[in-house]
């Protein structure tokens, strides 16, 4: 999601006359597009002001502008003013589009723009994006979230759920495949509450997938509970819907689902599952899980190693919990010591390295259709469950392109293949 705001800032840039520097040393403006959804980021950013600080002391011209959703937070602006004073903009989620006209305000003489201003009216049109040099394409179908999880502070600081029309999203996904997309993913906190009118994600889905042309369309992210069965039957009968389901769990126990407001027990997951694997029989399954939360117990844990073994996903996003400032999480009593989460994160690693290497071995052999997002000797694919394979391109130009590979090696959970004739 960030990536694709930092390409929606480029284009703003660029409409006007604003091109990307090399690097930040010959940079006239340097745009730090953060995420307070983990604590690691909102370390980075202050570890790259540090940097930026060293620039604008050789540089006084220098605009150092501060973005997106960590500045949306309490108290996080006016800490950011005090400790960075060099700071030129500090803007919110709601204000990214508006970032060149600031910058034009500070050349002009203001010494400091603060805009934390809320804009939560439905997006109109085509979002315009700079897009990276990267095969997937990201489009927003929805933003914010009205979901509040305990432990999240997304809904905090980029709002209530709002979708985007369904023309305007089809619209823009037909302008893409035009201009050769092979993959499309489509972005939401939940995109499984898309609603535009009487149109659901079902709805969106079925429309996307009338559109003309060789690509796939992938989705991140989709909450357990609202996750339909005829959504799930979509993806196992339409060709352009690709095989591929991210369903974050969390946890593995019910007493902590609860605590993280879930709204889902384990039992309702695992039908969720158990249903994907009927109707998508070749589903490439991957999950994200939060080890350590608030009064988590070994036996709660113990639930999570279980769960993972039963559904053996693909991959795992694996996380240590951590304080978010301003949710009820943070103030919650039993928190986990770190020494602790940091034992338990080790063997969710292990296992899921476990279960990865396996799901890698039984697939030399198979073929797959793959789409090259690297180039070289080494060239690399994605496959429509969501696999990467390494494979020797033969010197052709595969980039974008799909390609039959069959899989001839695997090491750890790494796929190695050579293109099929």
């Amino acid at each position: 999601m960030n990536v694709h705001e930092t390409e929606k800032l480029y284009a703003a840039f660029e409409r006007e006359g604003i091109g990307a520097a090399d690097s930040a040393e010959n940079a006239d403006i340097v745009v730090l597009n953060t995420c307070c959804v983990r604590e690691g980021a909102e370390t980075r950013v202050i570890g790259n002001l540090g940097r930026i600080k060293k620039l604008k002391q050789s540089n006084p011209n220098l605009i150092v502008a501060v973005c997106g959703c960590m500045t949306q937070q309490e108290k996080a602006a006016e800490m950011l003013r005090k400790r960075c004073p060099f700071i030129n903009i500090i803007t919110g989620t709601y204000s990214l589009g508006a970032l060149p006209q600031m910058v034009k305000a500070v050349r002009s003489g203001e010494k400091f723009i603060l805009d934390l201003s809320v804009n939560e009216e439905i997006p109109m049109g085509i979002n315009e994006a700079c897009r990276s040099d990267n095969v997937n394409r990201f489009v927003n179908i929805m933003y914010g979230c009205d979901n509040f999880c305990t432990y999240c502070i997304v809904p905090y600081v980029k709002g209530r759920e709002r979708s985007r029309r369904l023309a305007d999203v089809k619209s823009e996904v037909e302008g893409l495949v035009r201009n050769g997309a092979k993959e499309i993913t489509l972005l939401g906190q939940n995109v499984n509450s898309y609603r535009d009118g009487n149109n659901d994600f079902y709805a969106l889905l079925s429309e996307l997938s009338a559109i003309d042309g060789d690509f796939w369309i992938k989705f991140m992210t989709s909450h357990p509970k609202d996750l339909s069965g005829d959504v799930i039957k979509l993806i196992g009968r339409e060709k352009k819907l690709a095989n591929y389901v991210h369903l974050p769990v969390q946890s593995g126990s019910d007493e902590i689902l609860k605590k993280m407001n879930r709204k889902y027990s384990v039992a309702d997951y695992l039908r969720k599952i158990d249903m994907i694997r009927e109707y998508i029989p070749h589903a490439g399954l991957t999950s994200d899980i939060i080890v350590g939360f608030p009064t988590e117990t070994e036996e709660d844990f113990a639930a999570t190693l279980d769960l993972v073994r039963r559904v053996r996903y693909n991959n795992l996003f694996m996380f240590i919990y951590s304080k978010r400032n301003g949710t009820p999480a943070a103030i919650m009593e039993g928190q986990v010591p770190e020494a602790i989460k940091k034992e338990r994160i080790t063997r969710l690693i292990n296992a899921q390295s476990e279960i990865s290497n396996e799901l890698a071995s039984v697939c030399v052999g198979e073929t797959f259709r793959v789409l090259c997002d690297g180039r070289g000797k080494n060239a690399t694919g994605k496959t429509s469950d969501d696999r990467v394979i390494v494979f020797d391109d033969g010197g052709a130009d595969l980039y974008n392109r799909f390609v039959d590979v069959e899989v001839t090696s695997a090491k750890n959970s790494k796929l190695y293949g050579r293109i099929k004739v």
